[in-house]
């Protein structure tokens, strides 16, 4: 069933279009800089997320989990982070705790890209013991904890207690032996729950806001259900999900944005704000499944070729010195960091860098 369950998933994902919520990054927008001072060929997308060292800031994320199905899908995802030196996050690994024989569906991206950078992946009701197996696994360098309340609920067979689960990560993240990272699928974090979540022992927090894959649309459409747009709607943007963690967030943590990236803009927007990597799941899927690998490939380089240009737009030579750039807020993502008492003067002049 839970085999099943994900090869639905990844056909609906790959059907369905994103939102109907957009990703908020349209109130987002930089100030030109007419003297940027810099050599587009010195741009540098190399950075670090929890220590380990990227190519480039664009992470893989989770979306395929496991079954005989999948095992191809993962290959290629696995065989596209090599060609284009990605880290890659696989999805839930819980039914392979449940099915060992499901283990193979996982292997299969290390047999492939023997020197890749690996995150595992689980719902945040496991064990500890089960979290450190997923790790080994894979070899994994990193731990993704995924919260999907919204979707369990939609979900027929899914779950309906989510009781406990903020002391089951602090569980998790006393005794693996890898980083963890919290994060949500589709509906993104408050600065409440952020600050919940760094205080157990956690050490990045991936937003996964609203604006890209709809984990309620796809479950509404497996079990057939027509849901209103008032619920496909519900989450938080993921620009402004991204600045309130980022309002709460002291310099021992990390933030990774995800949630309906979809341009070199948003990925520029995104950096800019404050994050370390962004994470692109539902795109690359799409490319990986509908091209062969060459020209996906070739589109994923063009797209960090873009991301570079925007980079010597802003005279920044690092994705951490973007970091230092303003952005002017407008629109509803102001009316809602206001609202929500968050100050946001500090992105609109030029910041100090860290």
């Amino acid at each position: 069933m839970r085999q099943l369950r994900k090869l639905d998933h990844l056909n609906y994902a790959m059907a369905l279009d994103d939102g109907p919520t957009a990703n908020g990054f349209a109130d987002f927008s930089f100030v030109h800089n007419c003297l940027p001072d810099i050599n587009l060929f010195d741009v540098d997308l190399t950075c670090s997320v929890l220590g380990l060292k990227m190519h480039h800031p664009i992470i893989i994320n989770a979306i395929t989990g496991g079954g005989h199905d999948v095992t191809a899908i993962n290959a290629k995802l696995a065989e596209f982070a090599r060609l284009t030196n990605s880290v890659m996050a696989v999805g839930s690994q819980f039914a392979a705790l449940e099915s060992p024989e499901v283990e193979n569906s996982f292997k299969i991206i290390n047999e492939v890209n023997p020197n890749g950078v690996f995150f595992a992946n689980l719902g945040a009701h496991v064990t500890p013991k089960e979290a450190e197996k997923a790790v080994k696994m894979i070899g994994a360098k990193a731990l993704q904890i995924h919260l999907n309340s919204a979707q369990e609920l939609i979900m027929g067979e899914g779950d309906r207690d989510f009781s406990g689960y903020l002391d089951n990560i602090l569980q998790i993240a006393a005794k693996v032996s890898v980083p963890v990272i919290v994060k949500e699928v589709g509906c993104g974090i408050a600065k409440e729950q952020a600050v919940k979540l760094f205080g157990s022992g956690i050490k990045a927090i991936d937003v996964g806001g609203c604006g890209g894959t709809n984990f309620l649309a796809i479950e509404a459409a497996r079990n057939k259900i027509d849901l209103d747009t008032e619920i496909l709607g519900w989450g938080i943007p993921t620009a402004v999900s991204a600045v309130e963690v980022l309002s709460v967030m002291s310099q021992n943590h990390e933030l990774i944005v995800s949630g309906g990236l979809r341009t070199p803009l948003e990925v520029v927007k995104a950096l800019a704000i404050g994050g370390s990597a962004v994470a692109i799941a539902n795109p690359i899927l799409r490319l990986v499944h509908k091209k062969g690998m060459e020209e996906a490939t070739a589109d994923f380089d063009q797209f960090l070729a873009r991301v570079k240009l925007y980079m010597a737009l802003l005279g920044v030579k690092t994705t951490k010195a973007l970091q230092t750039v303003p952005i002017v807020i407008t629109g509803k993502g102001h009316e809602w960091l206001a609202v929500r008492g968050i100050d946001i003067t500090k992105f609109t002049q030029k910041r100090k860098h860290g």
